[in-house]
């Protein structure tokens, strides 16, 4: 219970930045969920860009507005949760399967937003959540081997009968690194330059603040650095 009461305030102040005609960037999750149902109850004119089919579904029970990424080149506000991130908002992201629409849509925000519990706070990305990578199902195997040589952990992530398979068609490896990411950027881009490795986890310089819910309801507000 406390822990739906952390979500659902930081979803709640989340909320209340929205304002009348902005163009925005839904995410995934349950912390977003309570961003949504909060959003709905203000009854904006406003529409979104959804990270994923599940999102697009809760949008249209709530009533609110879908646009399509190829029908808006810049998003007012991206609002989107997040598995981990430091105090200088590096974030990993993927644990709902939508990382790679997660991060196209935080690239076409001027701000975006991460809400999340206060326990996903953490002083190093990786030690305790694994890395989601979301590769082409032909190279599953090939980017598999290619981790493993380097010594990492990999685990190929399980839908019904078989592999989870993302809204893209893709399938998810979850890549444990001993000791956490030392250099989130350098193993982004290490990651993501392996052939059919369509994107990492690993958000770097994308999020602008975010807002860490606590279970006595308050919120705690964290800036990225020279922002």
């Amino acid at each position: 219970m406390s822990d739906d009461v952390a979500k659902a305030v930081a979803g709640a102040r989340a909320a209340t930045l929205v304002e009348d005609g902005m163009l925005l960037g839904l995410g995934t999750g349950t912390t977003v969920e309570h961003f949504l149902v909060a959003l709905a109850a203000r009854h904006l004119d406003v529409a979104g860009v959804p990270t994923s089919r599940a999102t697009a579904a809760r949008c249209a029970e709530l009533g609110i507005r879908l646009l399509d990424p190829a029908d808006v080149d810049r998003l007012d506000l991206v609002v989107d949760g997040a598995d981990e991130l430091t105090r200088d908002l590096v974030l990993t992201k993927g644990g709902g399967g939508a990382l790679l629409r997660e991060k196209v849509v935080a690239t076409m925000g001027q701000r975006f937003v991460v809400i999340a519990t206060v326990d996903k706070l953490v002083p190093r990305l990786g030690d305790t959540f694994a890395v989601p990578v979301e590769v082409v199902p032909f190279a599953l195997h090939p980017v598999r081997r290619e981790l493993e040589a380097e010594g990492l952990e990999v685990t190929v992530r399980p839908g019904d009968g078989g592999p989870l398979l993302t809204d893209n068609g893709n399938v998810i490896l979850d890549v444990r690194l001993a000791g956490g990411l030392a250099d989130p950027e350098r193993t982004d881009v290490w990651l993501t330059m392996l052939p059919g490795v369509v994107t990492s986890g690993v958000f770097v310089d994308l999020a602008s603040e975010a807002l860490l819910g606590r279970s006595d309801g308050s919120v705690e507000v964290l800036s990225r650095p020279g922002r």
